[in-house]
């Protein structure tokens, strides 16, 4: 089945058109979800209440842009939505700026289009990996952060830095290490194995 006819079978709720349009892009919506989320379970629950918004919304969609990248956008703020629900996640939010954190950027922007590397994301405070998603892996600016959180710009950018810091220490103690060969690229390889370089698709 084409993207047009999924489009125009979703248009008229048709079961079969759905289903396609949700086995098709609901392992990678998934992986975004996990992201963001706390478990699995968690992921899943956003995953299918994001898949309810995108059927409700897709009179919406009016073809400006990659059909995918509209599903994401919708996944990534079904996401959080439901972090700003939780204490814990908005006290995450409320920090003092990171003044002084140095961080060696040629070694760093990379690190998270490498998918080794999520797991290792999944560890940061869920603030920091929050803004870290945001900015890094879905592309948007510190001021759109900001006011999908509620916070501050320069908050944003300080949970960036923090995240960017903390990350790289996790690591290297986990083994892992600029490749000097390929600084520019930013690849990482872990101790006696090949560069990390496998990216992550980033949204449109």
């Amino acid at each position: 089945m084409t993207e047009e006819a999924i489009l125009q079978g979703c248009l008229k709720n048709v079961a079969p058109a759905q289903r396609e349009l949700y086995n098709r892009y609901s392992p990678k919506m998934l992986a975004v979800c996990y992201r963001f989320a706390h478990n699995r379970e968690d992921a899943e629950d956003m995953l299918q209440e994001g898949f309810i918004k995108v059927f409700s919304q897709i009179h919406t969609f009016q073809n400006k842009g990659a059909f995918e990248g509209w599903i994401r956008r919708i996944i990534v703020h079904t996401c959080i939505n439901n972090l700003k629900k939780n204490k814990r996640f908005n006290e995450s939010l409320d920090i003092v700026h990171a003044h002084g954190v140095q961080v060696r950027e040629e070694s760093v922007p990379s690190i998270v289009q490498a998918k080794q590397i999520v797991e290792c994301i999944r560890i940061l405070p869920i603030g920091y990996r929050t803004v870290l998603n945001l900015y890094a892996i879905e592309g948007y600016s510190h001021k759109e952060i900001a006011d999908m959180l509620d916070i501050e710009e320069s908050t944003s950018r300080s949970q960036y830095t923090r995240a960017k810091q903390m990350l790289e220490d996790i690591l290297i103690k986990r083994g892992f290490s600029p490749n000097p060969k390929r600084s520019q690229s930013g690849c990482w390889r872990s101790v006696n194995k090949n560069p990390i370089c496998e990216s992550i698709p980033k949204t449109d």
